[in-house]
């Protein structure tokens, strides 16, 4: 999904440098999801029914949402 990829390109450019360890874990367990529910959990607020990375996503990857909502109108054209 486009918008998965703009997201984590940008996430991965201003804020992967600085994660620690069990960040990085924490990250490559939430990559292994469906993109779709990826999607509907980041854009959607659907649950991913694990806290631990719902937690992760809003403190390190929701607060592009703005911005990724600006680009999803974009694209939607």
């Amino acid at each position: 999904m486009r918008e998965l990829d703009l997201l984590f390109r940008s996430f991965s450019v201003d804020s992967l440098p600085n994660l620690g360890k069990d960040e990085l874990l924490m990250l490559d367990e939430i990559l292994n999801y469906d993109d779709q529910k990826l999607y509907d959990h980041i854009f959607k607020n659907e649950s991913l029914n694990n806290l631990d990375h719902e937690r992760f996503i809003q403190n390190y990857l929701k607060k592009f949402n703005k911005l990724w909502n600006f680009i999803h109108d974009l694209l939607s054209y």
